[in-house]
Formats: structure tokens, sequence, C-alpha cells
């Protein structure tokens, strides 16, 4: 056994070497260079390292087959079964495994654990991966994924040789991290961990992978250029290594280049929730660019939701879609009369989270649109969905509905005549908004709440605070349109008009050739005067 632990051990330490004949495995597909040893049958080894591939760029079905192929060719595979338990978490950044999930995988680990790991190593990540799946219909999934960090760490600790348990470790990190905590000590130390993969191995998907993620942040997103610009280079084949570089393109304002890369993943995908997941971002960056017919197509494409396909990333994409078309282009009645759907009541139940996105963007339309009680009743309808999040222990959405719910009651009393009550409700939601962060499902709020409190300062009279608004807004969300245009009338109407003329210029540049929107018609024709 200690001879077989050695070589296992000399394998990983010559990890280039290794995985020169193995770089997308035994398939064709290009799915990055992968080495993870295994004290299995040596034949199947190639076959495992794209497994792993498979699974660290969240390809989830061809993941699941290609570790049952292992398990075909050698039964006594421990590790394989592993692998699939590490599939069945699915994505540790989203929501919690579905039921089917969660039983399916803790067999897996089961059967890992009967086999039995040849070596330390492989009896560490066995173990890691147990923590998660540990007493799941008892013990609250936060407290699981908190268990598995240590884990991780642990595992990380013993095999510092081990590339792999670096990069499962850090993904770990960011699964733990507080939305609340704007140091990012957790995202930076992963982003450490998984800079020291990158640099020794830079065809890494799950280094390239989780560099993202680690960076997803606006005071941090710089650092996860090089990372974004490589993933899709790295994992062609796999449609979420060709989304994944939207998220630091989002949080830039690189706008083509998201467009770019989610109509690319969006073609690949092999399941609704993948693609529905790349056309929301891709529908966000082409708003940004006033491209309104392009985003209209996208919106055509939505596919049905099937609830047995992953509720909360298709829920929410189906959910966010139609709400962006509407409030991005200031169509409030538009807004106030969206559906929820072809699905049933009892189906949007099930992700309140998704529903509440339908809700909010009725409430600001209805009440933007002069229809008051309309909009008081989204709001009622909103706080219901906070109650049951609260209950849910769902602390995250909850706090997103509470903010959409007081973004709501200020546009209402906007509607009512009282400003200064307005001002202060979007100030108090702009605030609340400030102090947390976006999930990853989402490529932004649905309308940022300072952006909304700069256009009810703008609409009563207040355009030096708008600017200042619009101006902190854009440090979170740079780019984004509305903010420009914004901008640009507060710093007209407060009689800068070197700074307008800026913003006007920066807007036309943005979106040469978009003129579906009466505001870009307005740019043109301002910009011509001066």
């Amino acid at each position: 056994m200690k001879r077989q632990e050695t070589m296992v051990g000399v394998a990983i330490a010559v990890a280039a070497l290794f995985t020169a004949g193995f770089a997308h495995g035994t398939g064709q597909d290009k799915v990055g260079t992968m080495s993870f040893p295994v004290a299995c049958d040596p034949k199947v080894q190639p076959a495992f390292n794209r497994a792993v591939a498979l699974q660290i760029n969240y390809f989830w079905g061809p993941a699941t087959k290609a570790f049952n192929e292992v398990l075909a060719r050698d039964p006594a595979c421990a590790m394989a079964h592993w692998g699939l338990a590490v599939v069945n978490v699915d994505n540790l950044l989203a929501a919690p495994p579905s039921a089917k999930k969660m039983a399916e995988g803790a067999a897996a680990v089961a059967q890992a654990k009967a086999i039995g790991g040849k070596t330390a190593r492989e009896r560490d990540y066995i173990a890691a991966i147990e923590e998660f799946y540990r007493d799941h219909d008892k013990v609250p999934h936060p407290t699981r994924v908190a268990n598995y960090e240590k884990a991780l760490e642990q595992l990380h600790q013993h095999h510092p040789e081990d590339p792999n348990a670096a990069a499962y470790y850090a993904l770990a990190l960011l699964a733990t991290h507080s939305p609340k905590d704007q140091t990012y000590a957790k995202p930076l130390k992963a982003g450490k961990i998984l800079e020291a993969v990158f640099t020794a191995q830079p065809d890494h998907p799950g280094a390239a992978h989780f560099l993202i993620h680690a960076y997803d942040y606006p005071p941090i997103a710089r650092h996860g250029v090089a990372a974004a610009r490589k993933y899709a280079a790295i994992a062609p084949d796999a449609p979420h290594a060709l989304h994944m570089p939207s998220h630091i393109f989002t949080r830039l304002g690189y706008w083509q280049e998201s467009i770019d890369t989610n109509l690319r993943s969006a073609k690949s995908c092999d399941s609704p929730r993948c693609e529905l997941h790349a056309l929301d971002y891709a529908m966000y960056a082409n708003l940004q660019l006033g491209r309104d017919a392009e985003a209209r197509k996208l919106a055509a494409r939505m596919i049905a939701w099937s609830e047995a396909e992953s509720a909360f990333v298709g829920a929410y994409a189906l959910a966010s879609m139609p709400a962006r078309f509407a409030l991005e282009r200031g169509q409030w009645a538009e807004a106030a009369s969206l559906k929820i759907g072809s699905q049933t009541e009892a189906a949007w139940a099930k992700v309140p989270q998704a529903e509440s996105v339908f809700v909010f963007a009725r409430g600001i339309g209805a009440a933007r649109s002069g229809n008051a009680l309309q909009a008081k009743q989204e709001l009622q309808r909103l706080r219901a969905i906070h109650g049951t999040l609260v209950a849910a222990k769902s602390a995250y959405w909850a706090e997103q509905a509470e903010i959409q719910g007081r973004v709501v009651a200020g546009w209402i009393a906007r509607a009512e005549g009282q400003n200064d009550e307005a001002v202060a409700m979007l100030r108090a939601a702009a605030d609340m908004e400030d102090r947390t962060e976006k999930h990853p499902v989402t490529p932004g709020p649905i309308a940022p709440a300072r952006e909304l409190l700069g256009e009810l300062l703008l609409e009563t009279g207040r355009p030096a605070d708008a600017l200042a608004a619009f101006g902190a807004g854009m440090q979170r969300e740079p780019g984004r349109l509305r903010s420009l245009y914004g901008a640009a009338l507060a710093a007209e109407r407060s009689g800068d008009k070197a700074r307008a003329k800026g913003y006007y210029q920066r807007i036309a540049e943005m979106t040469r050739g978009a003129t579906e929107r009466e505001e870009l018609r307005s740019v043109s024709a301002w910009l011509a005067r001066n």
C-alpha cells in the first residue's frame, strides 16, 4: 500500500508530464487538461481524467456518463463513485441539490466507502465529500457546506502537491463566503490558491473556472480578466466554460464580449437551464448596448421550463428576461402587465426568489405608469414572498425581496406625491443593496436600487443629487446604459455641459447603430447641437 501511495504522489508531482497524453481524455471533446491520478485500473486513468474535467466544467450529464463508463470498465474504482457524488452536488455556489440528487449522491458516497479508497489521498477525498451528504435529511445545507469546506481544507493541507485538492478547496471557500463581507477575505484567499494552480497549469479548467467566480465582485473583478479571456479556449466544448467569462465581462462592462461568449454557450448547451442562463446574460448585455431588437429575439428563444430541470436556475432566467426587457427600456405599462408565464402558480411557488422578480417588475411598472392600486397589490405579494423566504431560512433571497419591496414602496410614494418619503425609501433600499452582492445566477440586479434612486431624484428636480447617485451606482455596475443616460441628463440639468457631453459621447459610441429607443435618438440630437 505504501508503495502504491508513493507512486500516486510522484504522479501528482510531475503533473505536467502525466497530463501530456491525456489532455482531453478518451473522448474527442476539448474540456481542458486534467491530471487526477487514481489507484484504479491504469487503463481507465485517461477516462477518469476526462470525467473529472467534465465535472469541473459543470458539464453534468456527460460527467455522469463518463464516471459510469469508468465503473463499467473497473467496478472496483472507488473514486469513480466519489466522482458521481461530486456531480450530484451540482453547482456548489447555487441552490442546494434536489432531493433526488442528494439521495443519489449519498448512495455514491456509500459505494465509495464500501469499496474503499486505495490510498490515503483517495480516502481523504471520499471523507471530504461525505461531509456534504452526512445527515442531509437533518442538517441544514449551509452547515453541511461549511463542514465540507473544513474537510477540503484538511485534504489540501494533507496533499499540498495536488492541484485538484487546491481547486476544490478554493471553490468551497467561495461557497461559504458571506455576500455581506465586502472585505472579500474568502474570495481573495481562494484567488491566491487558484492563481498558483493557474500559473503552474494554465490549461487546468478548474483553476480558470473558479478564478472567475473568485473575482466576480466589482472591486476585484479586474483580477479575473486573464482567466476570463482564457477559460473558453481551455474548454471550448463545455457550454459552461463558454458562459463563465461573461461573469467578469459583465462586472467590467465588456458587453460585446459577454454577448459573443454567451451566444456560443447557448448554442452548445445540452439542457434548458444551461441555455436559459446564457440567454439571460446575453440579453442583459444587449440591452446595455441599446440593441433591443436583438434582446427581443433572445426573449423569443426562451424554452419551456420543466420542473424537473433545475427549477432555480431555469425559473430565474424565465422570470428575469421579460422583466429586464421591460424595465431596461423604461416601458412601465409593459412591465406592469407582465404575466407569470406558462408555468402554474404551484410551480412558481417552489421558486419564490424567481417569482419575486416578476412581482418586483410589475410593482415598479404599475407605480411608474400611475396605477398605485396595482402597485400596492404587488407590494403585498412581495411581502408575502419575503415571509416565505424568511420561513425557509433563505436569508440572502429574503433580503433581496426586502430590497425589492422597499423600492416598490418608494415608487408608490412617488406616485402619491410623497416625494421626500419616496427618496428616503429608495435611498434606504440602495444602501441595503450596496451592503450585499449579487448571486452568481444573475448578471446583476433586475433594476439597481441606486440607479432607480437617481431616476427618482431627476424626476423630483434634484439633478446634482441624481448625478451623485448615478456615479455611485456605476462604481458597482459600470457601463449600464440607463445609468449613463441618467448621469448625462443630470449633468446637463446641473449646468455641467462638459460632463454631460462626455456621457452622451460614451453612450453614442456604445450604442452605435441602435435607434429603437427614444433616449438614443435624443442623444444623437443633443450631440448634433453641441
